[in-house]
């Protein structure tokens, strides 16, 4: 029998107390059918929704009903460790989804490390006293390269700006992006696929929580600017969203030297299913399964700690894939290069980076200065001095001279050069973050001027408790709250509160740039003042 589909706050009515569950041990996390008992955290009243694969039931606090720890798809272990998301099991007793799920398997550095598989889950955020009009849908996809990191609160977003909130855990490095002939033809990009999964568990599930499944908006920075990036051209995400905001998504190292990961951004050449198995053998013979007469299953046996310490940071050549592919079916091509030739889904989105965005090392000294750009620029490293002397940055000039080399040739430059791209098959807002005065974040030297560093936009859509923002902070965060939902609501940015936002044309190239103080603007400089002609003959599918 079809579950009954009860809708939020509708639902408030369906229990009139809270209650006590009984449930396994890590029910509150992942695991709703486990067999090992123990007491659960309570729920609020009338918080209990009957999803396609069981009941369960939330919290509510400063007006916001939150579900934490759904299991969308089955655990990934065993024979599905490097397999495609398959269903989760269904469940009869009520779920209490009270506490976060499990992040998936990763490193300590982002302080989300963890080494447990059964790690797919969401959470579901939700306006307690919403109405009884479905809300637009804005589903988060976390950050962290791939190989770390956890979803955010979405609670400020569903506070300010009436929208329901889906916070997606998926697998991260050679979790997420494995591949070797004997994992299949087309193995690698597992995390896009548990990112896939997540957006159809959305499509069968958000109604019963006062989400419009008609209108549901993708949005992350870093990693998760380029998850947007490829499930606007993946073909196995048509039709699972309408609008993306793809936040910082440009961010490898333009010519992939020295670089801090993988090549996995929106520009980026990423590698051919070939080479990634080619890469697969060398992993398969570092962890011991070289050998094996069944390779697909040896390497199924091999410990998660193990797994995590061989591949690393993927830098090395006997690592592992830990990053996006192009393996034939989950992605067809990169990125950028469907942008270029039209290959992408029918949605809309807002596209952008910070203006002083880096990932790589930094010059502290001229000699360093000298140094890192012939490293980093090779053979062009003389037209980057002629273009970037010196002399015309104040102190420390080391320092200012290498972040703006950075920033421009691996993300301004690379992010205007795919508007243009995008623009021409689909609608697209374009933003630059200007914000040089951001409150920094803790991966920074405070010491030093960082400008309008990379992911800023983070602190402004999921603040800290507390925060003590400046008025021109406040202003700022104010508007991209009302920009960001409003955006999800209608598919245009242009909102009460915020500055009239048109969208990128060739004809009109305006790209809005983001500063406190209600101080945004809308320029069409940008390539001129950070020498993108130059940078653009660079880039990948551009020669």
């Amino acid at each position: 029998m079809e579950p009954k589909k009860l809708r939020w706050p509708a639902i408030a009515a369906a229990a009139a107390a809270a209650m006590m569950f009984t449930a396994p041990a890590s029910q509150a996390r992942t695991s709703p059918q486990s067999t090992t008992h123990a007491e659960a955290a309570e729920c609020a009243p009338g918080t209990t929704v009957q999803t396609d694969k069981g009941p369960v039931c939330g919290t509510v606090s400063g007006g916001v009903a939150s579900w934490l720890g759904i299991r969308y798809a089955a655990p990934p272990v065993g024979e599905l460790r490097w397999a495609p998301p398959a269903p989760a099991p269904a469940w009869t007793s009520t779920f209490p989804a009270t506490e976060r799920g499990t992040n998936c398997p990763q490193a300590d550095g982002l302080g989300a490390g963890s080494t447990n598989e059964d790690c797919l889950n969401l959470n579901v955020r939700a306006p307690e006293n919403a109405g009884a009009k479905r809300l637009p849908v804005m589903v988060q996809i976390h950050g962290g390269g791939f190989r770390f990191g956890t979803p955010a609160d979405g609670s400020h977003l569903v506070r300010s700006g009436n929208v329901v909130s889906v916070e997606v855990h998926y697998r991260l490095g050679i979790f997420g992006f494995m591949a070797h002939r004997d994992l299949g033809r087309n193995s690698g990009n597992y995390a896009f696929q548990d990112q896939q999964a997540a957006l159809r568990w959305v499509q069968r599930n958000i109604a019963r929580f006062g989400g419009d499944p008609g209108n549901v908006t993708i949005y992350g920075a870093s990693a998760g600017g380029s998850s947007v990036c490829a499930n606007t051209v993946s073909p196995t995400a048509k039709g699972l969203f309408h609008k993306g905001i793809s936040q910082s998504g440009e961010y490898n190292s333009l010519l992939g030297t020295n670089t801090s990961w993988q090549p996995q951004d929106c520009k980026s050449e990423l590698p051919t299913a070939e080479q990634a198995h080619r890469t697969g053998d060398r992993f398969a013979a570092a962890v011991g399964c070289g050998d094996a007469a069944d390779t697909a299953a040896c390497l199924r046996r091999v410990p998660v700690q193990t797994l995590l310490d061989k591949s690393g940071n993927g830098m090395g050549p006997d690592q592992g894939t830990i990053a996006p592919i192009v393996d034939g079916k989950t992605l067809t091509m990169s990125p950028a290069k469907a942008f270029a030739t039209g290959r992408v889904n029918d949605v809309t989105l807002i596209h952008g980076v910070d203006r002083d965005e880096t990932q790589l090392a930094s010059a502290n000294t001229p000699a360093d200065y000298q140094r890192m750009v012939r490293e980093q620029y090779g053979r062009y490293a003389p037209h980057v001095f002629a273009r970037y002397p010196l002399d015309r940055f104040p102190e420390p000039s080391a320092f200012i001279a290498y972040r703006t080399i950075v920033a421009d040739s691996n993300s301004v430059c690379p992010s205007l050069l795919n508007h243009r791209r995008m623009s021409r098959h689909m609608t697209v807002y374009a933003y630059q973050s200007d914000n040089s005065d951001a409150p920094p974040a803790s991966f920074l030297d405070q010491t030093k001027p960082n400008g309008a560093f990379h992911v800023l936009l983070n602190q402004f859509l999921s603040p800290r408790p507390g925060a003590n923002l400046s008025p021109n902070q406040k202003a700022f965060g104010a508007q991209i709250t009302a920009q960001w939902t409003g955006f999800a609501r209608t598919g245009n940015p242009t909102v009460k509160g915020a500055p009239f936002w048109p969208k990128f044309t060739s004809r009109a190239p305006d790209v809005m740039s983001l500063a406190p103080a209600g101080d945004s603007e809308l320029t069409r400089e940008i390539g001129r003042q950070h020498h993108c002609d130059f940078w653009d003959r660079l880039t990948p599918y551009n020669r």
